[in-house]
């Protein structure tokens, strides 16, 4: 953030507790001293007002980031969202743009219990209108970042709040990811698993422990979640001829929802075992431990999976 708005004086950031308290998870820490208040702005606790200021701002010519403290806080955002970010461009016939970046932690993050836990990607990509990312990764993330504050349409970037204290490699200086193309984080001949966000994680430990046992998986990271980069999972298809998709959300009308039925359309001749979707529980998220990783899918879930549609077991 912090280099683009060096790089481009229209630029700015505001939300709840981004200046003075240096941001809820610290995303912003020092911004505040080097650009003053004018462009590090502390909001009200009105999620639906800032979002529509913002908004605003974007069709007069600014490229506002906001930031929510959590997704689950801008379900009370959504209209200006959806309703007026997502739609300028076509409802003013071209004359008004909304180059804005709505950005945040997404998805569970321990004992927050059900109303902070959701995850909202499968929402916000059923919209036109509007880009869906979600990084896993710092290197990524930066590029990923950059890319949605330059583009000229309104960016739904959603991060993790587990993943804020992640470290890793980042390119230094200027760094831009392709908005809509998926990476392929791991090799892999036998099984293809399609993740993104912060169960990778969980990919990656299942991929090391299916390898002790001479399978190979190949994992592909969306990065994007719209546009859909599909070519990038066909290619894998048609080489391993199978598909695994994991992901944090409800199952019903899920993102591994749309990947099945595209894959099925478009590569059913590739196949050689059924698709299989790792999801959360259809239930609220809940607040004990115990139930919390019986919710979600684990390294043991995503290994058993693989061999089944290997049929190495029933």
């Amino acid at each position: 953030m912090s280099e683009e708005m060096r790089r481009d004086e229209s630029v700015f950031l505001m939300g709840e507790e981004v200046a003075e308290y240096n941001g809820a998870y610290k995303a912003s820490k020092g911004m505040l001293a080097e650009f003053g208040a004018k462009r590090i702005i502390d909001t009200p606790i009105a999620e639906l007002g800032f979002t529509g200021i913002g908004v605003g701002a974007a069709m007069n010519g600014l490229r506002p980031i906001v930031e929510f403290m959590t997704w689950n806080f801008a379900i009370l955002a959504a209209d200006q969202i959806i309703n007026c970010a997502a739609k300028m461009l076509q409802m003013s016939g071209g004359q008004y743009g909304a180059p804005i970046v709505f950005r945040g932690p997404n998805g569970q993050a321990g004992q927050l219990a059900a109303t902070h836990s959701q995850a909202f990607e499968n929402m916000y990509a059923h919209i036109p209108g509007l880009k869906v990312i979600t990084p896993s990764n710092p290197y990524d993330a930066k590029g990923l970042l950059k890319a949605a504050i330059r583009d000229n349409d309104p960016v739904v970037f959603m991060e993790s709040e587990k993943m804020y204290g992640d470290k890793g490699m980042i390119p230094e200086g200027e760094y831009i990811l392709p908005i809509g193309v998926a990476d392929v984080k791991r090799e892999g001949s036998d099984v293809t698993l399609v993740t993104f966000g912060k169960i990778i994680k969980t990919a990656f430990a299942a991929a090391e422990e299916l390898e002790k046992e001479g399978i190979s998986m190949e994992i592909i990271d969306l990065r994007t979640i719209r546009p859909l980069d599909i070519d990038t999972i066909i290619k894998s298809i048609k080489k391993t001829n199978r598909l695994i998709i994991l992901e944090e959300s409800f199952p019903v009308a899920s993102i591994s929802t749309e990947i099945a039925y595209r894959v099925q359309r478009n590569a059913f001749d590739y196949l050689d075992a059924p698709i299989r979707r790792l999801t959360q529980s259809d239930t609220p998220f809940a607040f004990a431990p115990t139930l919390i990783e019986e919710a979600l899918p684990q390294v043991e879930d995503v290994v058993r999976t693989a061999k089944e549609i290997l049929y190495l077991v029933k």
